[in-house]
């Protein structure tokens, strides 16, 4: 059996692809649409809206 990936509660998507993508904009000053990107070149699809909506509740601006 598989044992299930971290989520954060609320969220569609697991904590190791939030993580990263709040981590990428806060510390390197990237825009949101540049997080985007960078996850779209690692095949994972998501919207520079959802990524804004992790922001403020993972300690981001």
């Amino acid at each position: 059996m598989m044992p299930e990936p971290a989520t954060c509660s609320g969220y569609r998507f697991p904590a190791e692809i939030i993580s990263p993508a709040v981590w990428l904009h806060q510390l390197f000053s990237l825009s949101l649409r540049d997080v985007e990107l960078i996850l779209a070149e690692r095949s994972i699809s998501v919207t520079h809206e959802s990524i804004r909506s992790w922001c403020p509740t993972s300690g981001g601006t």
